[in-house]
C-alpha cells in the first residue's frame, strides 16, 4: 500500500522542522525523517490504530508520535497522512469530516 501526504500534511511537517532548527537545526532534520519512516510504517498495517469518530463513513485513524499526532485516512489504495499536529492542539479547531 501507497503513502502519501496532503499538502497540509507537508505544511505541518515543515512547520515542525522549522521550529525545531530554531534550536536545534541537525535534530530538525533527524526528527523529520523520523516522522516520514513512521508514516512509511503505517503502509503494511494501517488500520493499527485508534479509528477516529465523527468522520461519517471515512476511515480517518491517528498515530500517536511522541507529542504528535499523525492523522491519516485509509482507502483501498493507499494511505493517505492528512495533519501531523501536536497533541496538545485541538484537532476539532483545525479540520472537521467536510475537510476531507
Amino acid at each position: 500500500m501507497k503513502v502519501i501526504f496532503s499538502p497540509e500534511a507537508e505544511a505541518d511537517l515543515e512547520s515542525i522542522g522549522d521550529y525545531i532548527a530554531r534550536e536545534n537545526p541537525s535534530r530538525a532534520l533527524s526528527f523529520t525523517r523520523l516522522v516520514r519512516t513512521t508514516c512509511a510504517e503505517l503502509a503494511a498495517y494501517p488500520r493499527r490504530f485508534e479509528r477516529l469518530g465523527g468522520f461519517r463513513q471515512r476511515d480517518v485513524r491517528r498515530r500517536v508520535f511522541q507529542a504528535y499526532l499523525i492523522v491519516y485516512e485509509v482507502t483501498e489504495t493507499h494511505v493517505s497522512i492528512v495533519r501531523i499536529i501536536h497533541g496538545a492542539m485541538d484537532r476539532d479547531v483545525l479540520f472537521d469530516d467536510t475537510d476531507l
